[in-house]
């Protein structure tokens, strides 16, 4: 056994709210993977492919990350004993860093004003520069991003909601778990509802405004039956209300997520309505909105 073979069959979580009894709301909790996010599955599917055909030999893996892909490429390449580089926005929160350190991965920052984008021109010029000296799997571009969730993600929300899932509802990244997921479930006829920051300088790390940025290769944009915008503002507001009420510390992703899977449910006679919580709140406890002193903050689950 490896610590790949302990990635997935996340518990899926129900979400009561005001309207629980003729619409159902559960969530993926992706923090139950090794390496605390989502982004285990895809670094998983990437680096088995990579190992099978032997592209990481007597070189270093090198990824683009805003953090959590890259987290989970250090867990499993020094479980491996495979040397790595990460590039990642110097704005990247501080627990993030701290933990790509600890798996001792070596940590490029790039300008935070780029995102991702900025990280992964980095790492292109690098790998350019220096083709026999590193081996870079792209997550951004490579298929085995998607093809994880559609192996994974998608059968097992199928699976856990005993065939009753009608709407799955994810934020856009890599676009990975939302393309591989929603392949998976629209052939079950299940409507699939994409969601994206409201405008180009949101606050939701690791979410790409799409408009704005270098959109992935592996995004399809035939794939999304509907698409939702949710403010950084928003995100915050659930997530701060997702402890208080619920106790569930969840990150900003998971709660943009959720803020637009309450949307959706609002929408709704019946139904059952699945989203992805990314990774818990434990990398954001520094960002400044948990600061706010909100201690007459509204339930809006009841």
């Amino acid at each position: 056994m490896s610590l790949l073979d302990y990635v997935g069959n996340t518990p899926l979580y129900e979400i009561k709210h005001s309207r629980s009894q003729s619409v159902k709301l559960f969530a993926k909790l992706e923090w139950f993977n090794p390496g605390g996010s989502v982004k285990d599955r895809a670094a998983k599917g990437m680096l088995k492919e990579a190992l099978k055909k032997k592209w990481l030999t007597n070189k270093i893996l090198i990824e683009a990350t805003s953090g959590n892909t890259g987290i989970s490429l250090a867990m499993f390449c020094a479980s491996f004993n495979i040397p790595i580089e990460i590039a990642l926005p110097e704005n990247a929160s501080i627990e993030r860093k701290r933990i790509l350190k600890n798996y001792g991965a070596q940590i490029h920052l790039t300008d935070p004003l780029m995102g991702t984008d900025g990280a992964q021109n980095f790492v292109k010029d690098i790998v350019t520069k220096n083709p026999d000296k590193y081996y870079y799997p792209d997550q951004y571009n490579n298929p085995a991003n998607w093809q994880a969730h559609y192996q994974t993600t998608g059968p097992e929300i199928w699976s856990q909601s005993n065939h009753d899932v009608t709407h799955f509802v994810a934020g856009l990244g890599t676009t990975g778990s939302f393309i591989g997921t929603s392949r998976y479930l629209k052939q079950h006829n299940v409507e699939c509802i994409e969601v994206h920051p409201d405008n180009p300088m949101h606050g939701l790390e690791g979410w790409k405004h799409l408009p704005s940025v270098i959109v992935p290769q592996i995004y399809d944009d035939t794939v999304a039956d509907k698409k939702l915008e949710v403010s950084t503002e928003d995100a915050f507001t659930y997530a701060k209300a997702a402890s208080r009420f619920l106790g569930l510390q969840i990150s900003p992703s998971s709660a943009a997520n959720l803020c637009a899977s309450l949307k959706v449910v609002q929408e709704l006679d019946s139904g059952v309505v699945v989203t992805l919580f990314p990774d818990n709140g434990n990398k954001y406890l520094n960002d400044s909105f948990w600061e706010d002193d909100d201690y007459d903050i509204e339930d809006p689950f009841i």
